[in-house]
C-alpha cells in the first residue's frame, strides 16, 4: 500500500524553489508543487497559508544569503562592496524569482533586517541616517537592476557590436564575462562617487543612539 509522502515547511520551500527555477514564477501553482511533492494540493495548506506566503518565504532563504558582515570590520566600503557582489550572485542563482523581489511588497523581514546592518555600518562610519538609508537603497537598485537584465542579451550576434572586436568569440559567449565585468565598473563608480561625498567632519565613527 503506497504511503503519503511527509511534508515539511523546508521541503515544500525546496521543492517550490525548484518548481521557480525550472518553470519560472507563472509556473509555480499549489497544484502543481503538490502534484511535484507526490500529495494533494490540500496537504500543503498545513504548512503554508497561500501561495504569495510561499514566495515571501522563498525570498526570505535567498535574502539570507546576502553577506553583511563587511561592516562589522568598520570599512563601509568593503561593507558595501560585499554586499552587493553576495546579493548579486544570490539572485543569479535563482533568476526567476528576481521580479517578485523587484515588484512585490518591500516589507520584508529578512530585508529589514539587512538594511538594517547595511544603514547602521554606515551610520557607525560617518553618514548621516538619512543618506545611509538613501544608500542601502541605491544599492538594492543596482543589484536587482543588474539582475532583471543582461545588457549583452540586448544585442545580436554581429561582430561589429562586440565590445572587444579583436576578439575571435561570438558575442553571447562572453556575455557572462561583460556582465560581471560591467556590474563591477557600475559597483566600483558608485562606490568611489560615494567616498567623495563623505564630509570631513563625519569621519568619526558616529554613536548609534538608537
Amino acid at each position: 500500500m503506497p504511503r503519503t509522502p511527509i511534508l515539511s515547511a523546508s521541503g515544500i520551500r525546496t521543492a517550490a524553489l525548484a518548481l521557480v527555477d525550472r518553470d519560472g514564477l507563472a509556473g509555480l501553482s499549489m497544484r502543481k508543487l503538490a502534484a511535484e511533492l507526490g500529495v494533494r494540493a490540500a496537504s500543503l495548506y498545513g504548512h503554508v497559508a497561500t501561495k504569495d506566503d510561499l514566495l515571501h518565504d522563498l525570498a526570505a532563504g535567498i535574502l539570507e544569503e546576502v553577506d553583511v558582515s563587511g561592516f562589522a570590520e568598520g570599512d563601509w566600503r568593503h561593507g558595501l562592496t560585499t554586499c552587493a557582489r553576495s546579493y548579486r550572485a544570490a539572485l543569479a542563482e535563482h533568476p526567476n524569482i528576481v521580479p517578485f523581489l523587484a515588484y512585490g511588497p518591500a516589507h520584508r523581514e529578512t530585508s529589514s533586517r539587512r538594511l538594517d546592518v547595511v544603514r547602521g555600518g554606515l551610520v557607525a562610519a560617518g553618514w548621516g541616517r538619512r543618506e545611509a538609508t538613501m544608500i542601502a537603497a541605491s544599492l538594492v537598485y543596482l543589484v536587482l537592476g543588474a539582475a532583471l537584465s543582461s545588457f549583452s542579451s540586448g544585442f545580436s550576434g554581429d561582430q561589429a557590436l562586440h565590445p572587444d572586436p579583436g576578439r575571435a568569440e561570438p558575442l553571447p559567449s562572453v556575455a557572462e564575462e561583460l556582465d560581471h565585468d560591467s556590474f563591477e565598473l557600475a559597483l566600483a563608480a558608485f562606490v568611489d562617487g560615494l567616498a567623495l561625498r563623505v564630509p570631513a567632519d563625519l569621519r568619526a565613527p558616529q554613536v548609534d543612539a538608537g
